[in-house]
């Protein structure tokens, strides 16, 4: 097939419909490069196949998430690996051809942390509902898209709290990561502490693939986080073979390789049953929330990267990707996972030049292609994947530059929100605690015209939350 349509910058004649269709010569791209910077997109998200099944699969008395009865939480892990490839690919398509932008989306690091550890473990919540809770905001998230109504929610959610849900998530990431890795452990005295490093071959094992991980992660390796999660697989399964640890220390049982997904599959119907109802609007706020801006800041970061951004930092016609990720979020808890939003890994392929939906494109297939892999997500033991999210994590925390140190009024809701997040494991206090302590410091300020009507009512809401949770009055959400 002839690539070619037009010219590009370099001269060479282009004719096809991809070309024609994509808008090659409008975005100033060829062939070759969109191909090349949807691969490097590929290859540097790639890790949420294995980590998204990770988080979200539940181990009974053990791990907090989907259960499911008959089944082990390998063969778990294995459908969730088949719901993640289905709905990143299905919110790329979209993302392809309808917003034609290089964005690469799918199941979100952190909210699918705060769907299993948060929602489902913290709050009791059966996961059917939590399902129900996303499939919920991704309605809402459409209805709300097609409306062009995000100027408005931009204009009630204050400042701080925006610019601290960041580094408040990297925080709660990396406190969930170390502790899969065995690096912190439980403490009566101090409630967490170094673990055993020296003696835990898990812990020892876990420590040497994170930093042979971030050394990746430094010199700019492409695909650096499935690369040290699978060597620290293989060192895993390689110190069984070789009897430096007993068999089954540092690997799990690998179950047969299934990919029906039946059992999750419109699951969040149940989920809608005997549902409180203030409960679960905080859970599908929260949703709503991080999703919301964590997709809206990654695309306009990524977008001023590839000079998409028009005069006023604004991207043109924003409502198009954000309904990618609403249509995404909304499948992906029908068939059972959590909530879609836009990777910040696409940054890489924009770097190698992709600027059109074909960059997109090439994720999407790419990840429909790793389904012959799916019994890999069972094989790779939890401290190797969530490696991961300690990486992350780091990654995260250069958000905390975003806010104004210098105006008590924006830190301190900022600050509280940072802290209370991994410190009561839920990214939805963090935010809540935010909220209501912002519009006190803006009155302490004598800056309380500046807050809006909204604010205020939204900082109600909470308190009267916060006090029925904490009293012992409302003993079970569900």
């Amino acid at each position: 097939m002839d690539d070619q349509a037009g010219s590009d910058p370099d001269g060479t004649q282009q004719t096809g419909w991809l070309a024609s269709y994509f808008g090659f010569d409008k975005h100033g791209t060829t062939l070759t490069r969109e191909l090349l910077a949807g691969l490097t997109t590929f290859l540097t998200m790639s890790y949420v196949v294995v980590v998204n099944p990770a988080v979200l699969a539940g181990e009974s008395g053990e791990k907090p998430g989907i259960v499911l009865n008959g089944y082990t939480p390998g063969e778990v892990r294995q459908m969730l690996a088949v719901v993640t490839i289905l709905v990143a690919a299905i919110a790329i398509l979209v993302m392809a051809f309808y917003a034609n932008r290089p964005f690469a989306q799918a199941p979100g690091l952190g909210l699918n942390a705060f769907f299993a550890y948060t929602v489902v473990g913290a709050m009791g919540v059966p996961w059917e509902t939590a399902l129900a809770a996303v499939v919920t905001e991704g309605v809402l998230f459409i209805l709300l898209t097609l409306v062009g109504a995000r100027k408005y929610i931009v204009r009630l959610f204050p400042t701080p709290v925006k610019f601290s849900v960041g580094t408040g998530i990297g925080l709660f990431l990396a406190v969930i990561g170390l502790q899969e890795m065995h690096v912190v452990v439980d403490d009566s005295a101090t409630l967490v502490t170094l673990g055993n490093i020296a003696s835990d071959p898990i812990a020892l094992l876990s420590v040497l693939g994170l930093v042979f991980t971030l050394m990746l992660h430094v010199r700019r390796v492409k695909g650096a986080i499935i690369i040290g999660i699978l060597t620290t697989t293989f060192a895993g399964y390689g110190a069984e073979m070789v009897g430096l640890v007993g068999s089954g220390t540092l690997t799990p049982k690998i179950p047969n390789p299934t990919y029906d997904i039946t059992p999750l599959l419109g699951a969040f119907v149940d989920g809608f049953g005997n549902v409180d109802a203030f409960a679960f609007s905080l859970i599908v706020f929260t949703f709503f929330f991080v999703d919301f801006f964590d997709t809206a800041g990654t695309i306009t970061g990524v977008s001023q990267m590839a000079g998409f951004l028009d005069e006023d930092g604004n991207l043109p016609d924003i409502d198009k990707p954000l309904m990618a990720d609403a249509v995404g979020t909304t499948v992906g808890g029908m068939l059972g996972s959590s909530t879609v939003t836009t990777y910040i890994e696409s940054a890489t392929g924009v770097q190698e030049g992709g600027r059109t939906g074909l960059t997109a494109l090439v994720v999407g297939v790419l990840l429909l292609v790793s389904l012959a892999i799916v019994p890999l997500a069972a094989a790779i033991p939890l401290y190797a994947s969530h490696i991961a999210l300690v990486v992350v994590a780091l990654m995260l925390l250069r958000n905390v530059t975003a806010i104004n140190w210098d105006q008590l009024s924006h830190s301190v809701p900022a600050g509280m929100s940072i802290i209370i997040m991994p410190l009561t494991y839920s990214i939805a206090y963090g935010i809540a605690a935010a909220i209501i302590i912002y519009p006190a410091m803006k009155v302490a300020e004598g800056q309380w015209r500046d807050v809006h009507a909204g604010q205020w009512a939204l900082a109600a809401v909470f308190v009267v939350y916060f006090a029925v949770r904490t009293s012992g009055v409302l003993q079970t959400v569900v």
